[in-house]
């Protein structure tokens, strides 16, 4: 009888499994981001904007970026949302400082939109997101 309960149990699983990655393959294999960071100063002439991003796992050091110079990455995700994909940023220009998420499986899984891409835009009064790098949306300030 136990013999049959396990045999039914591996069954069961591996059918669900096999239904997951046929109605939703992204889930059980990952899905891939493009994460862009970009300087969209407009007088910073000497001034570049210095930015550094991180993930527990990953740290992918530190750009100087002069004017609409941009720093990008891509990852993928996993099915357990580890902190592996959880990207921090801190950014430097002149006196200001700012440290934010530059992605975060609960926040920018659905924001990043079909095109899976989540760009920022570092002006002088903020920080800009899009996942189409043609309609921006301030998201918050210095």
């Amino acid at each position: 009888m136990k013999i049959i309960i396990s045999i039914l149990f591996i069954c069961g699983l591996a059918f669900f499994v096999i239904f997951m990655s046929l109605l939703e393959p992204q889930n059980l294999l990952g899905t891939e981001f493009d994460v862009r960071v970009i300087n969209g100063f407009t007088n910073n002439s000497s001034l570049p904007l210095v930015v550094w991003c991180s993930s527990k796992e990953n740290d992918l050091g530190g750009r100087a970026l002069q004017e609409k110079d941009d720093f990008s990455w891509r990852l993928r995700t996993n099915c357990w949302g580890s902190s592996y994909n959880h990207f921090v940023c801190t950014m430097k220009w002149d006196e200001k400082r700012r440290r934010f998420d530059a992605f975060k499986i609960p926040r920018d899984i659905q924001r990043c939109g079909p095109l899976r891409k989540c760009s920022w835009l570092v002006r002088e009064d903020g920080f800009y997101f899009s996942n189409d790098e043609v309609n921006w949306k301030k998201d918050f300030s210095w």
